[in-house]
């Protein structure tokens, strides 16, 4: 039985999320602050985190980095806000999806699974070696670990599936809508702005300056592709 974390300081919201994942054949916890759901995350052994922006001791975006720092699995974060400021910010510090209150109960019981069924095909078989060496850069897919001339690279998940994705597709060009849809998938919440600051999170790690694009190469007007 999958095991969802519930980071959440409103009770009944809280309350009701977890009833509509246990119905739906998860387990689920729930944590009333930062602190408490950063603790329970980082001891437990949960396979998807959910996380409120708005928290009490520790804030939601604080507690996303830190999780992401030491941990591999999906974070869905929930805010109040609309603004882009807001979901840019969750999403560079690791997250891999958002959505917006108020939402219907059954949504985030999508979202999950969705979240959980894509994250167990990109890990489904770990001990399988592909490796991808280009120009000093090495992308281990079974580990998923990344190497710049011999130096470990720290991406987040969708850092690390976006640049495996271009490195096993070189020279294809990919617009903004299409990475969104390959990575993030179509019933991900969010825009093409989210591939824009994941590419730069990308271009920030693994190339030499914002003017050298080495790696992944931008085709003004048409989108991305990883230069072999």
């Amino acid at each position: 039985m999958k095991r969802i974390l519930i980071v959440e300081d409103e009770k009944l919201i809280a309350e009701l999320e977890r009833d509509y994942l246990e119905m739906s054949g998860f387990q689920a916890d729930i944590a009333g602050d930062g602190e408490q759901g950063l603790q329970l995350a980082l001891g437990g052994e949960y396979d998807l985190v959910v996380l409120d922006v708005m928290l009490p001791a520790v804030n939601g975006f604080d507690v996303c980095k830190q999780i992401r720092e030491k941990r591999d699995i999906p974070i869905l974060m929930v805010t109040a806000k609309k603004e882009d400021i807001d979901v840019i910010r969750g999403l560079g510090l690791g997250a891999d999806d958002y959505i917006t209150k108020p939402f219907k109960p059954g949504e985030l019981v999508a979202r999950v699974k969705a979240h959980l069924a894509r994250y167990e095909r990109l890990i489904g078989n770990k001990q399988r070696k592909e490796e991808i060496r280009i120009r000093g850069l090495g992308i281990d897919a079974g580990a998923r670990r990344v190497f710049l001339h011999d130096r470990e690279i720290a991406l987040t998940p969708k850092e690390f599936e976006l640049l495996h994705f271009l490195a096993v597709n070189p020279n294809h060009v990919f617009s903004k809508d299409e990475l969104f849809e390959k990575i993030w998938g179509m019933d991900a919440l969010g825009d093409a702005q989210t591939v824009t600051v994941h590419i730069r999170k990308l271009r920030e790690k693994i190339e030499l300056g914002p003017s050298n694009s080495e790696y992944i190469e931008t085709v003004w007007g048409a989108g991305y592709r990883f230069r072999l």
